[in-house]
């Protein structure tokens, strides 16, 4: 029998992780990421406009109303993964080059972790919730049964009259949708909506396209709420009426601080036989207002 010959290709298929451009289009407090807590004061309310003068000269005035400000303030934690072992004889046998690629997962996978989580932390307990009105289509998130509403472009229109009725800027509206959603809101658009949708679309700054004042972004998973629109860990118990959720925001309402990623490496460790390798990060971000204005939960409506 003729020995054939084989080859090994000197590198290896990595894994696929979610775009995170999104979160650029936030405030950015990385330069406070080594504190414990941010704090992120708000102005309280004036005293109501009044067509009168308040007092006349020679009044026995009372003490002026104070304006009472709030602190809104949120933690910074920190991401670990590791430690992963790589024995000798794969550092050495190997046709390509095994240490390179774990250490690009190790910072592929705490960014992954940092920007999925990120998604929760701008969305306040009691969050403005936005149901979507399309047609039904099947759930089609793990565990949930029966179908949801889909996304059409009136829901989006909806979501402008929020920010609108706010006085939210209008520049700075975004708007993330995972795969289904924004399949759905394409085939919602006429043909000649799609392609001037598709036409204001940046891929410097990661956008698909610009409707109705809302940058949209992608991502492949986003969020998740009940069906009452309430948001909802990915790692919190399933159920079968649970929702995806996208999240619309504006960018001078949410922050974001994120760190650099600190790889410790043990070379040649005795009780491993090879090397050890483990990666953390700290990371934040929160809603910056206190009357939780500038951030709305669209959910898929039943």
């Amino acid at each position: 029998m003729a020995l054939q010959k084989e080859i090994w290709i000197q590198s290896i298929i990595e894994a696929l992780f979610a775009d995170n451009t999104f979160a650029a289009r936030s405030v950015d407090h990385s330069g406070f990421v080594d504190n414990l807590t941010v704090h992120v004061p708000n102005a309280g309310a004036l005293p109501a406009v009044s067509k009168t003068r308040p007092f006349s000269p020679g009044d026995n005035l009372t003490a002026p109303a104070e304006r009472t400000d709030v602190d809104l303030n949120y933690s910074i934690e920190n991401y670990y993964l590791g430690p992963i072992t790589i024995p000798h004889a794969e550092a050495v046998e190997l046709s390509y080059d095994k240490r390179q690629s774990v250490l690009a997962g190790i910072k592929a996978a705490l960014t992954e972790a940092i920007y999925a989580d990120l998604v929760y932390k701008w969305l306040p307990a009691s969050v403005t919730a936005q149901p979507t009105s399309g047609a039904n289509a099947p759930a089609y998130i793990p565990t949930a049964t029966g179908s949801r509403k889909s996304v059409q472009k009136a829901d989006i229109r909806k979501l402008r009259t929020i920010f609108d009725k706010w006085n939210a800027p209008q520049e700075g509206r975004n708007l993330l949708l995972d795969a289904e959603m924004y399949g759905q809101l394409l085939s919602d658009l006429t043909e000649t909506e799609a392609a001037a949708f598709l036409a204001s679309a940046n891929a410097q700054q990661g956008t698909l396209g610009m409707l109705y004042g809302f940058n949209i972004y992608l991502r492949s998973q986003v969020a998740k709420s009940t069906s009452a629109g309430v948001s909802k860990l990915w790692t919190a118990s399933a159920a079968a009426t649970d929702s995806a959720a996208g999240i619309a925001w504006s960018s001078s309402m949410v922050s974001r601080a994120v760190g650099d990623i600190v790889i410790y490496d043990n070379a040649g460790d005795a009780l491993m036989f090879g090397d050890v390798l483990s990666g953390e990060v700290r990371a934040g971000g929160s809603f910056m207002r206190n009357d939780k204005k500038g951030v709305v939960l669209f959910y898929q409506g039943t």
